[in-house]
């Protein structure tokens, strides 16, 4: 026998018609409302000094691979700030108030704002803020679980994008650690083979 549908329609036509301020939030939501809030509060905080981190790192990069590392980072800044806005409308959504507040921004964050002093370490704290980002998304799409599916949905979204941030930047590290090693191995050959101070020139004046 087929499995009747768990509430009574005219139960749920009944309940829709209570507190309907609460916009999508329905007496059916099993989610922990409060603490879904503070989490997505949290990971809207992570967006905003990951976005942070990217611009700088976009309008700081210099060096013979800047061009195409700061194309990088400006996608990848774009795409956490469109993180950022999903976010923040589904607080909304939830019938909370995202918090924009720059007090108190870095300490909501999971990840740190790093400036980095070169394109490597730029490079290495923008994969370790993705990785902790990662970890952090993960741990909320297992929280929530199937009591908040929409919200579940639109982290798993997230978490893929920033997985695929992590991959390019570990291919980045990786091709730019060779260019590196190659500059470098070709300064120290040519280094090598310029004539010495005293050399032949300074024999033959004598």
């Amino acid at each position: 026998m087929a499995k009747d549908f768990l509430t009574d329609i005219q139960t749920i036509r009944r309940r829709a018609r209570q507190h309907i301020d609460k916009g999508s939030v329905t007496p059916g939501y099993r989610g922990q409302l409060k603490t879904i809030l503070r989490l997505l509060n949290e990971a809207l905080a992570t967006e905003i000094v990951c976005v942070l981190r990217y611009k700088r790192h976009f309008y700081m990069a210099s060096g013979i691979h800047a061009q195409s590392v700061a194309a990088e980072f400006l996608q990848h800044a774009n795409e956490e700030q469109a993180h950022a806005d999903e976010i923040a409308a589904r607080i909304v959504q939830l019938g909370g108030e995202p918090n924009f507040s720059p007090d108190g921004l870095a300490a909501r964050s999971h990840s740190e704002y790093v400036a980095g002093t070169d394109l490597i370490s730029m490079i290495e704290e923008d994969l370790v803020a993705e990785r902790v980002a990662i970890d952090s998304y993960s741990e909320m799409i297992r929280f929530i679980g199937d009591t908040d599916s929409t919200t579940r949905r639109m982290l798993e979204g997230i978490l893929a994008m920033e997985e695929e941030h992590a991959d390019d930047l570990a291919n980045l590290l990786t091709t730019l650690g060779s260019k590196e090693r190659g500059l470098a191995g070709k300064r120290a050959a040519a280094k090598a083979g310029a004539p010495r101070p005293g050399g032949k020139k300074a024999r033959r004046a004598r």
